[in-house]
C-alpha cells in the first residue's frame, strides 16, 4: 500500500549528498522547486527550436544572446551554484529550514560574476592575452570571487575531498615545482576563470548541452512510475527463484541504472523496497545490502547514461557517443549476469526459497505458449515502431517530424488502453508481508509504454543515415516523457469512463513538475562538479601535472606493468571515495588517465584511449561500496539496519568481478567489441559470460556444489584462460617479430594500404636530457607509397642519418603530441630515432587454448555433480 512517512536515513542521506539537505519553510518554501524549474526550462529552450522561431518573428537573435554554448555554460553555472547555495547548508549548524544571510551574500556573488562573463563575453575574448589591458585589474578581481564562491559551492555540494584535489592543483599551477616555475597571479587566473580551458572547459560544456537532458529525462521517468513498474516487473519474473528478491533486486537496479546519475540514489530507490524483501527470505541484513549496493554501483556501469559520465568520456576521449555505447555495453551486461548468478549461488548455499508464485490453472504448454505469443507480440510492436520512424523519416522528411510524432502517438494511446484494462500499480509498503508475487503479464503490460520514450531516444541516437546528435536526442525524449507524464492518468481514467479526469490531469501535471524538479536538484551537483573538474584538467594542460604522478607510480611499481596498473585501480579507488558518479569519474580520469597511456606505452603495450578511460572509471565507481567511505553502503546500511563497513565489505567482495573487468579489457580490447564482426561478438559475449559466471563461482567456493580449494583454483585458471587465451598463445609463441629501427623505411613502403605498424621510439627524456626514454606507439599508415612518406603521413618528420632513423620532429596534425612532452628533439648528438620496428607474427588461433580449458571444466562438472548426488542420497 502507498506510505506517507517522513524521510528514511538513507533518504536524507541521498538529500546530503545528491540534492541537497535543505528543505525549506515559510515564505521560502518553494524558492528552490521555482529556480529548479526555471533552470529545466532554460535548458530545454537552448536545446529547442524556439530562439530560432522568435528570432525569425522578431528579428532578435534570442540564440546569440542566451542560448550559445559559450554564454549558455556561464548561465548553467550559475543556476548550479544559486541552488548549491540555497540548498546545501555550508555548515552542519546552519539552518536547514530557511537562508541564512552569509548564503545570499554567496549567492549575489556568484551570480555578478556570471553576470559579468556573460554580459562581457566578447570583450573578454577580444582582450585575452593582453594583461596589460586597463580593465585586467578588475577582471581578476571578479575572476577571483567567482573562483570563490565556486569554492564554497564545491565544499558544501561535493565534500572537502574535491576542494583539497582541486586546490593542491591550482595551487601548484601558482607555485609551481620541479620543471614548472609557476604562472603569475594573472594569467593562473585568468587561465581558470576567463578562458574555456579552466572552469568554462570541456566538462561544463558537456553538463550544459547534453548531461542535464538526459538526467532530466531520467527524472521525469522515475517520478512518472516507470521505477516502481521496473521493479514489480523483475520481481514478478524472477521472484519465484532461489534467492528471488535479490535476483529481482539486481534486475531493477540494471533497469534504473539505464536513466540514472547516482549509486546512491539508485540504492535507495531499489534497496528500500529489495533489501527488506531479501531479509524476510533469509538474506542477513549485511548482505541484503551488500547486493543492492553491488547491483546500484554496477547500474552506474550500464549504457546508456552511466552515471552521466558516458558523454564526458566521449568528449574526452573523442569517440562517438554511439561507439562508446557499443564498448562499454558488453562489460556491464557480464557483471551483472554474474551477479545475478552470485546472488544465485548464496541462495544455494542458504538453501533459501523464492516467493509463493501467484496461483494458475494453466498447464505448462499454455503457459509457454501464452509466453511466446506475448514475447512475439511485444517484439513485432516494438519492431514496427522502430522501422516504421526509420521508413517515415527516409521517405518523408519534410514531415518526419509531424508524422514521427503521430506513429509514436498512436502506439502510445494502444499501449494505454490496453494498461488501462488492469490495474495500476502502486507503491507498496516494503514492511507490509507479501503472500504471493504479481502476475507477470499482467504487471508487463501496465507500464510497456514507458518504453516508447526509451525506444524514441535510442532511434534518434543510434547510427542511422540522419543520426541527430546526444542532446537533440535527449530534448525529444523529454518532450515524449513530459507528454506521457501529463497523460497517462487523465487518458486512463477516460478509458476507463471514469468521472476523475480533472484530478487525473492535476496528478499528471504534479508528477512531471515533480520530476522536472528533481532532475534540476539532481544535477546541481554534477553542474558544481564538472566547473571543479574544468580546474583541475585547466591545471594538468597548463603544468602538466599528471607527469608527476606517473613518475611516482612508475618509481613505488619499479617499471612493471601490472603493479602501476594495480597502484593506479588503488588510487583511483581513494580519490573516488566520497564524491558522486561524474565528479568521481572526472577525477581520476583527469589525473590517472594519462598515467596509464604513457606508462603502458613504455612498456610495449598500446591501449586505446576509451579502454583507458573505462578502466579509471571503473574503479571510481567501486568507491562507492569501498570501506571506510563507501557512500552506497551507507545508504544500503540505513535500510537494512546492518553495520554499513560490514556491508560495504561483502558489497566490494561480490563487485571483485566488476574489478577484475577493467584489467581483462585492458589487454584484450575484444571485450570492448573493438575489431570484432558481428559474428565474432557473439561469441566474445558467450564466452566472457561463461568466463565471468566461473570467476563468481571460484569466488564464492560453490559452483554445482561447495568447491574444494583446488577446484576454485582450476575454476580461476579456466576463467582466466577464456578471458585472455591470447595470453598462453604469447608464451609459446611471441605476437611480433622485432626488427632494427633502421629498417623502418624498407619495411613501412612493403605494408600495404592503411596498414599499422608498433614502433619503438628511444631518445632523451623531455624532464632529463641525461636519461634515455623509451615509449611504443602505434603508426596508422596510409596509401602505398615511399616509407618517409607514409611516415610523414602518420605524423612524423624523419632525417635518414648514419643509418638511423631519426624523429626531426612531429606534423603539425600529428596524432602522437603526446612524444613531445616524453623526448627532447633536435639533440644532434643523442637524437629521438625509431629504434625498433615490431612486425605482426602469423600464429594459430587464440581460441584453441579455450579447449583444454573446457575439457578441465567437464571434470570439475562431473566430480561436483557426483558430490551433489551423495550427497542428496
Amino acid at each position: 500500500m502507498p506510505t506517507d512517512q517522513k524521510p528514511s536515513a538513507a533518504q536524507e542521506l541521498v538529500a546530503q549528498v545528491d540534492t541537497g539537505a535543505r528543505t525549506l519553510l515559510g515564505g521560502q518554501k518553494n524558492i528552490i522547486a521555482i529556480i529548479c524549474f526555471s533552470w529545466a526550462l532554460y535548458q530545454l529552450y537552448i536545446a529547442s527550436e524556439l530562439p530560432f522561431i522568435l528570432a525569425s518573428i522578431t528579428g532578435i537573435d534570442f540564440f546569440q544572446f542566451i542560448g550559445n554554448l559559450s554564454i549558455s555554460r556561464k548561465i548553467h553555472l550559475a543556476f548550479s551554484i544559486v541552488l548549491a547555495c540555497l540548498a546545501f547548508p555550508l555548515f552542519k549548524s546552519s539552518p536547514t529550514s530557511k537562508i541564512p544571510w552569509y548564503d545570499w551574500l554567496l549567492i549575489g556573488g556568484g551570480i555578478f560574476a556570471m553576470l559579468y562573463m556573460v554580459a562581457m563575453n566578447t570583450n573578454i575574448a577580444n582582450r585575452a592575452g593582453d594583461f596589460g589591458h586597463s580593465n585586467i585589474p578588475f577582471d581578476m578581481s571578479v575572476a577571483a570571487l567567482g573562483l570563490f564562491v565556486l569554492t564554497i559551492a564545491i565544499y558544501r555540494s561535493l565534500g572537502t575531498p574535491l576542494v583539497i584535489v582541486a586546490g593542491i592543483l591550482a595551487g601548484y599551477v601558482f607555485i609551481g615545482g620541479g620543471n614548472w616555475g609557476g604562472a603569475s597571479f594573472v594569467k593562473g587566473t585568468w587561465h581558470f576563470w576567463m578562458q574555456e580551458e579552466g572552469v568554462f572547459g570541456k566538462p561544463l560544456a558537456v553538463s550544459t548541452q547534453t548531461i542535464f537532458l538526459f538526467v532530466l529525462f531520467g527524472a521525469i521517468l522515475e517520478k512518472a512510475g516507470a521505477g516502481n513498474y521496473f521493479i514489480k516487473i523483475a520481481f514478478a519474473l524472477l521472484g519465484h527463484f532461489k534467492g528471488g528478491p535479490a535476483k529481482a533486486a539486481v534486475i531493477a537496479s540494471a533497469l534504473s541504472g539505464l536513466y540514472s546519475g547516482s549509486s546512491i540514489a539508485n540504492t535507495v530507490t531499489t534497496g528500500t523496497f529489495t533489501i527488506p524483501l531479501m531479509k524476510r527470505t533469509g538474506f542477513s541484513a549485511e548482505k541484503a545490502g551488500a547486493v543492492e549496493v553491488a547491483s546500484s554501483t554496477n547500474g552506474q556501469l550500464m549504457p546508456p547514461v552511466m552515471g552521466a559520465a558516458a558523454f564526458l568520456i566521449a568528449e574526452f576521449t573523442g569517440v562517438e557517443y554511439t561507439t562508446l555505447l557499443k564498448h562499454a555495453l558488453l562489460p556491464a551486461l557480464v557483471s551483472y549476469i554474474a551477479l545475478v548468478y552470485i546472488v544465485h549461488i548464496e541462495a544455494c548455499k542458504l538453501n533459501l526459497k523464492g516467493l509463493p508464485k501467484p496461483p494458475s490453472n494453466k498447464t505448462f504448454t499454455n503457459k509457454l505458449i501464452g509466453f511466446l505469443a506475448g514475447f512475439i507480440t511485444v517484439s513485432l510492436l516494438f519492431l514496427i515502431v522502430y522501422f516504421t520512424l526509420g521508413w517515415v523519416k527516409a521517405s518523408f522528411p519534410s514531415l518526419s517530424v509531424a508524422m514521427v510524432m503521430s506513429f509514436s502517438l498512436f502506439f502510445y494511446l494502444v499501449l494505454l488502453y490496453i494498461a488501462s484494462r488492469r490495474a495500476d500499480l502502486v507503491v507498496d509498503d516494503p514492511d507490509s508481508p507479501i503472500t504471493e508475487l504479481p502476475v507477470a503479464s499482467d504487471t508487463a503490460w501496465t507500464g510497456l509504454y514507458f518504453l516508447l520514450p526509451i525506444i524514441i531516444l535510442l532511434w534518434c541516437i543510434l547510427p542511422t543515415p540522419e543520426r541527430l546528435s546526444a542532446h537533440i536526442s535527449a530534448y525529444y525524449a523529454c518532450l515524449a516523457m513530459i507528454f506521457i507524464a501529463i497523460t497517462q492518468h487523465p487518458l486512463k481514467a477516460l478509458f476507463r469512463a471514469e468521472n476523475e479526469i480533472a484530478n487525473n490531469i492535476s496528478r499528471g501535471i504534479s508528477q512531471c513538475v515533480d520530476g522536472v524538479i528533481s532532475g534540476a536538484r539532481n544535477m546541481i551537483s554534477i553542474g558544481i562538479a564538472t566547473a571543479a573538474a574544468g580546474v583541475i584538467v585547466g591545471s594538468i594542460s597548463i603544468t602538466g601535472a599528471h607527469g608527476i604522478v606517473g613518475e611516482f607510480v612508475e618509481y613505488l611499481s619499479g617499471g612493471n606493468l601490472m603493479i602501476m596498473l594495480i597502484l593506479v585501480a588503488i588510487m583511483s579507488l581513494l580519490l573516488g571515495m566520497g564524491l558522486p558518479t561524474t565528479a568521481n569519474y572526472l577525477v581520476v580520469a583527469g589525473l590517472m588517465a594519462p598515467v596509464i597511456v604513457e606508462l603502458a606505452a613504455k612498456s610495449g603495450l598500446i591501449v586505446p584511449l576509451v579502454a583507458v578511460h573505462l578502466f579509471v572509471f571503473y574503479f571510481g565507481i567501486l568507491a562507492d561500496d569501498t570501506p571506510p567511505v563507501g557512500l552506497a553502503a551507507y545508504a544500503a546500511a540505513a535500510i537494512s539496519k546492518g553495520d554499513p563497513i560490514k556491508t560495504g565489505i561483502q558489497g566490494f567482495a561480490y563487485d571483485i568481478r566488476t574489478a577484475l573487468l577493467p584489467f581483462l579489457f585492458l589487454f584484450n580490447t575484444e571485450l570492448l567489441l573493438m575489431n570484432v564482426t558481428p559474428a565474432k561478438a557473439v561469441l566474445v559475449f558467450i564466452i566472457a559470460t561463461i568466463a565471468m559466471m566461473l570467476f563468481a563461482a571460484a569466488t564464492q567456493g560453490w559452483f554445482m556444489f561447495k568447491s574444494r580449494k583446488w577446484e576454485s583454483v582450476a575454476l580461476l585458471l579456466i576463467a582466466f584462460t577464456l578471458f585472455r587465451p591470447g595470453y598462453w598463445l604469447d608464451q609459446v609463441s611471441p605476437p611480433f617479430i622485432e626488427k632494427p629501427g633502421a629498417q623502418a623505411l624498407q619495411i613501412i613502403e612493403q605494408l600495404p594500404d592503411s596498414a599499422s605498424l608498433k614502433i619503438r621510439v628511444a631518445g632523451p627524456d623531455f624532464d632529463d636530457y641525461d636519461i634515455q626514454n623509451n615509449t611504443s606507439i602505434i603508426l596508422q599508415l596510409g596509401p602505398s607509397a615511399d616509407g618517409e612518406t607514409r611516415l610523414t603521413q602518420a605524423g612524423l618528420q624523419i632525417l635518414e642519418e648514419e643509418g638511423k632513423i631519426i624523429i626531426d620532429a612531429l606534423t603539425w596534425d600529428s596524432k602522437h603530441k603526446q612524444l613531445d612532452r616524453s623526448f627532447t628533439f633536435g639533440e644532434q648528438d643523442n637524437p629521438v630515432i625509431i629504434d625498433k620496428v615490431y612486425i605482426v607474427r602469423e600464429r594459430q588461433a587464440k581460441e584453441l587454448f579455450y579447449i583444454p580449458a573446457l575439457l578441465l571444466l567437464g571434470l570439475i562438472i562431473f566430480l561436483q555433480l557426483g558430490r551433489a548426488k551423495r550427497a542428496k542420497e
